[in-house]
């Protein structure tokens, strides 16, 4: 037999082995969220995801949640972390996560769930062409900024002054900011910047919100803005400051309306990207995904309280109105 058909018989016969015994791996897909741990509805429909896809938490797929409690000086040491750990793959949720985990590692895939802007930031070569080991999600934050002064503008017409607040340590919550700014300029608005650099900068942001009269609020989507969103949603109620969020959470805890991505898109699609790359797809050959949809959510109740009248026709172009 010559030496080629040997080894083609060779692998012939074992292929069914080889292929058993990868099917039978238990694979470690990392979890990092730059603020508290991921929120169990999330993490839920990111496992119910992956079922669906032939992972089964247990039995071929296992996960290792890590989170850096929005302590900013942690986000390298976690990121270190789940590298020496050497997982499969490493799935984060918010930039500063990412960008941190892009430090760490060059060749564990990881997949954003997403990210803001990562090629602006750095984290990626362009969305089309990755050009790396990052891929994943992307929410585009930036763009919607000057919508989401629109929505405001149209709930509340009077108001002239708009307060935004955002991680001060997020590199793309600031390129949020800059766009609203520039929106503002052309609505004749005036932006009042408050930059939160950590837990303990709240009650500073919110002083200055109040030395300065505001008169409505933006609030950035981030890690460290949604784990304290019954504190900025009880600011503004107190204050009868008419809000904006990026997130649904904010509505779900009373605040008045959301413009944003849906985050069960999100990691629906983050599951996806995590079976591609769990399958052997190389991350630079998946470019970024963007959202298609964007949920517009109203909360009447909140509305009423701030003694607001929403326009029916903004009503129409809810996807949900809560009672």
């Amino acid at each position: 037999m010559k030496r080629r058909d040997f080894f083609v018989l060779l692998i012939s016969v074992a292929w069914p082995f080889i292929a058993l015994a990868d099917a039978r791996k238990m694979y470690v897909v990392g979890l990092f969220r730059a603020g508290s741990a991921l929120p169990p509805e999330r993490r839920a429909i990111f496992s119910d995801a992956l079922r669906n896809l032939g992972w089964i938490e247990g039995k071929n797929i296992a996960f290792e949640d890590r989170s850096a409690e929005n302590r900013i000086e942690r986000l390298s040491e976690v990121a270190a972390e789940l590298v020496r750990l050497k997982v499969d793959a490493i799935v984060t949720i918010g930039t500063l996560a990412a960008a941190a985990t892009r430090r760490a590692t060059s060749t564990i895939p990881i997949v954003m769930a997403p990210a803001s802007d990562p090629a602006d930031i750095g984290l990626v070569a362009s969305l089309a062409r990755p050009g790396g080991n990052v891929t994943g999600l992307s929410i585009m934050a930036p763009e919607l900024a000057g919508k989401r002064l629109e929505l405001l503008k149209e709930v509340f017409p009077s108001a002239s002054r708009v307060a935004v607040l955002w991680n001060a340590d997020s590199p793309s919550a600031a390129l949020v900011y800059k766009e609203t700014k520039a929106s503002a300029k052309i609505l004749g608005i005036e932006v009042q910047p408050l930059g939160v650099a950590g837990p303990g900068g709240f009650d500073a942001a919110f002083e200055v919100a109040t030395r300065e009269r505001a008169e409505a609020l933006i609030v950035v989507e981030d890690p460290l803005t949604t784990d304290y969103r019954e504190r900025i949603a009880g600011f503004a109620a107190d204050h009868r400051l008419p809000a904006i969020y990026g997130q649904r959470e904010f509505v779900e805890v009373g605040g008045l309306m959301v413009y944003g991505a849906n985050f069960a898109d999100v990691m629906q699609g983050a599951a996806k990207y995590v079976d591609k790359v769990l399958r052997g797809t190389d991350p630079r050959d998946l470019p970024i995904e963007q959202p298609t949809k964007f949920d517009l959510v109203i909360n009447l109740k909140a509305a009423r309280a701030l003694g607001l009248t929403v326009p029916p026709s903004l009503l129409a172009r809810a996807d949900e109105v809560i009672e």
